[in-house]
């Protein structure tokens, strides 16, 4: 569901902020395929706060950038992984909540799956960056 406002031009503002949302999570799934940190932290905010699945918590897109190049490069999975946009709550028009579905689909098996939320901010030059970030794993029964 996606919440959007009355008027039929903060309408269109909203839907187009929407695709501009769902390219960056688009983006965010490329550079985990690809496992380049670069590309993945290009879409963090300087001041960017991010926990990870594990509960790492990370503060400013350096501690972000950090963790990333150690982690990203070597990751293991021999498959791919999608990041689909669920769910978009603006709760200002240039801030967004956005809940994402991120499964992770192996070579053979059974894949890993995650519901990351993405609070992302619109800068002044219209981009949205990840600014408030937990990823969340999915456990099985």
């Amino acid at each position: 569901m996606i919440h959007m406002t009355t008027t039929s031009n903060a309408a269109a503002v909203q839907l187009a902020d929407i695709e501009a949302i769902k390219q960056v999570v688009a983006s965010v799934q490329a550079s985990q395929q690809a496992k380049d940190p670069a590309a993945f932290l290009a879409h963090f905010h300087p001041d960017a706060l991010w926990t990870t699945a594990h509960g790492k918590v990370l503060i400013g897109r350096d501690a972000i950038s950090e963790f990333t190049w150690k982690v990203l490069p070597d990751a293991s999975w021999d498959g791919d992984v999608t990041y689909e946009v669920t769910h978009v709550h603006f709760l200002r028009p240039d801030v967004a909540a956005v809940k994402v579905s991120q499964v992770y689909h192996p070579a053979e098996g059974v894949g890993d799956e995650g519901t990351p939320l993405y609070v992302m901010t619109k800068q002044a030059d219209g981009r949205w960056l990840l600014t408030a970030c937990q990823n969340t794993a999915v456990h099985r029964d």
